[in-house]
């Protein structure tokens, strides 16, 4: 009981970010392969990050893969986050009322769902034209944090995840490919210390059926821009634990944060 006190009042959150390959538009071969990961480590965590479009992908063909919030691979989140009793986090191909998003679902442990439907849309792979944008910025708040999940693309576009909302966290779920990753690298360090805040990105490995290479570079920095894990290549799950009271304490010292424009987005 102790323990579990000292744990609560530091406000840590160990958080696990699952980097691997993922098989082209085959919803159940992935949750094979990604539940293996998950039962395969036996630490408890408070977080499990998953990459973008986890089930399927990043496919431009979502009548192929589409599934509905109560579709087998959301409740099979909801199963792994209450077997595991930690939350889970990663997006998948949605279809709602005839439309289609690559929506970040966010499982907290009992069961329940947040869900962000990714803004920025990927305009040379052509994502737009069959995927509709979200509108709404979403924070979660969970074991004591403020969390901003976001998607890939995003990460190029500052003013949507400028941290007006006082969050600890910024996460990114991604397929960000090879050929780009030096823009993946700088890109996650200027939104942490923008920020003043952890960021954390997840990205896949492997080759997709439109040959494009990922290598990962999945990795933790934190709101100086300090590596808290370095940019990862290989197939694992990494497992890494923020701090809230560093985190505080830091922008209670250089108070940034306090200086920060202010605006307002207009679409």
């Amino acid at each position: 009981m102790k323990y579990f006190v000292k744990l609560c009042d530091t406000k840590t959150m160990k958080t696990a970010l699952i980097q691997t390959s993922l098989i082209w538009e085959n919803p159940t071969e992935n949750r094979s392969h990604l539940a293996q990961k998950i039962t395969g480590f036996m630490e408890d965590v408070d977080l499990i990050v998953l990459p973008e479009m986890f089930s399927s992908g990043f496919t431009m063909n979502p009548k192929a893969v589409a599934e509905t919030m109560n579709s087998e691979t959301v409740a099979w989140l909801q199963h792994l986050a209450k077997a595991k009793n930690c939350a889970i986090t990663g997006s998948l191909v949605i279809e709602e009322k005839g439309k289609f998003y690559n929506r970040l679902a966010f499982v907290f442990p009992n069961g329940d769902i947040q869900h962000y439907d990714k803004r920025h849309l990927f305009t040379l792979a052509g994502e737009d034209k069959v995927y509709t944008a979200g509108k709404n910025k979403l924070i979660v708040e969970y074991k004591g944090f403020k969390i901003c999940p976001l998607i890939c693309y995003d990460l190029r576009f500052p003013v949507f995840s400028r941290n007006v909302e006082n969050y600890d966290v910024l996460l990114y779920v991604a397929n960000w490919p090879k050929i780009r990753t030096n823009a993946w690298d700088i890109l996650i360090k200027a939104r942490a210390v923008e920020n003043m805040c952890y960021t954390i990105g997840v990205n896949r490995i492997g080759t997709d059926n439109n040959n494009h290479d990922y290598i990962g570079h999945s990795q933790v920095v934190d709101f100086l821009g300090n590596y808290i894990l370095e940019p990862q290549e290989t197939d694992s799950v990494f497992i890494i634990d923020l701090d809230k009271e560093k985190l505080l304490q830091t922008r209670e010292k250089l108070a940034f944060l306090d200086d920060k424009d202010d605006f307002k987005l207009l679409k």
